[in-house]
C-alpha cells in the first residue's frame, strides 16, 4: 500500500495539456495520493497559466526550472518529468526498492522521454516557435521517418525489456510489480496509437507484450476511474501528441481511415 502522509505536493504544468506532465499524473493517481495541478485551478484560486511563471521567472527559492512540469514538495522544487518520478516513486512503492531496479527504471524512464521528444518534433521538426502549417512539408518528411523506423525502433525496444523481465514473465518493465515506468509506457503508447493510428495498427501485432501492458495499465481501479473522470484531458492538436492524418501512414489495404481529428489549436 503506498504510504500516506500529509505532504503538499503541488504540481506545476500547462492546464490544458497531457504532454509531459501526464505520467506525473499518472503517479500520483495510481498511488491514490493527494496533489494539487496548481495551474488547473481559477485563476482567483492562485491558479491559471499565472501560477507557473514566477518560477520560471526565479522568483520562488530552489533550483531554477527550464520548463514545466515541475514540483513543490518539502520546501523543494524538483524539475524535469523523469526527476520527478524518480524522487516521488520510492515514497509511493512504485518502484522496487534495490539499486540495481532503480537505475533500470530511471533509465527506462529517460529514453521514454527520448520517443516522447521524436514524437513531438514529428509535428514540429523546424522550431516550436512556428506553427504546424508552417513546417508541414517538413513535417511530413519528419513523420514518415518516425513511423518507418524511429517507432519501430523504440517499441522492439521496449517489447524486448518486458520479454527479457523473466521475473514479473513479460508483465512489468521492472521487477515482479507495477512500477512509474509502466504507467509512463500506458501514457506513451496511448499517445502513440492517437497521433499514427494507421503506423501503430500496423506494429500492434509485434509488440503483443506491450499492448497486454497497456491494457491492465487501463483496467487498474484507479487509473481506470482516473481516465473516465475530469481529471483526464483528451489527446488534441494542441499537445505532444498530435494526430494529423496527412503525417500518419496509409492505412493497411482493408482497413478503414484514420479517424477524424477534432478542431483544436493549431499549436
Amino acid at each position: 500500500m503506498p504510504r500516506r502522509d500529509e505532504t503538499r505536493y503541488v504540481l506545476y504544468y500547462w492546464p490544458s495539456l497531457q504532454g509531459r506532465g501526464e505520467p506525473i499524473r499518472l503517479l500520483f493517481e495510481e498511488a491514490g495520493v493527494p496533489y494539487v495541478d496548481i495551474a488547473r485551478l481559477p485563476e482567483d484560486e492562485g491558479g491559471g497559466v499565472a501560477a507557473i511563471e514566477p518560477a520560471l521567472a526565479g522568483e520562488t527559492t530552489g533550483l531554477l526550472p527550464f520548463a514545466p512540469p515541475f514540483l513543490e514538495v518539502d520546501g523543494l522544487l524538483i524539475a524535469q518529468a523523469a526527476n520527478i518520478l524518480q524522487f516521488l516513486a520510492p515514497r509511493f512503492g512504485l518502484v522496487p526498492d534495490d539499486e540495481p531496479s532503480r537505475v533500470a527504471a530511471h533509465q527506462i524512464q529517460l529514453t521514454l522521454a527520448d520517443l516522447m521528444s521524436e514524437a513531438h518534433d514529428t509535428h514540429h521538426p523546424i522550431s516550436v516557435n512556428l506553427y504546424y502549417e508552417d513546417q508541414k512539408e517538413e513535417a511530413k518528411r519528419r513523420a514518415a521517418s518516425f513511423t518507418a523506423e524511429r517507432m519501430p525502433k523504440f517499441l522492439g525496444y521496449f517489447e524486448d525489456l518486458l520479454r527479457r523481465n523473466r521475473r514479473s514473465k513479460g508483465r512489468h518493465l521492472v521487477g515482479t510489480k507495477l512500477s512509474y515506468v509502466d504507467l509512463s509506457m500506458f501514457q506513451v503508447l496511448s499517445g502513440l496509437a492517437y497521433a499514427f493510428p494507421n503506423a501503430f495498427a500496423r506494429l500492434e501485432p509485434e509488440i503483443p507484450l506491450l499492448v497486454a501492458l497497456r491494457d491492465r495499465v487501463a483496467a487498474r481501479p484507479r487509473i481506470a476511474a482516473y481516465l473516465a473522470s475530469e481529471r483526464r484531458l483528451p489527446f488534441h492538436e494542441g499537445g505532444l501528441f498530435r494526430h494529423y492524418p496527412e503525417l500518419d501512414e496509409k492505412p493497411a489495404a482493408g482497413k478503414t481511415g484514420a479517424r477524424r481529428r477534432k478542431t483544436s489549436p493549431k499549436r
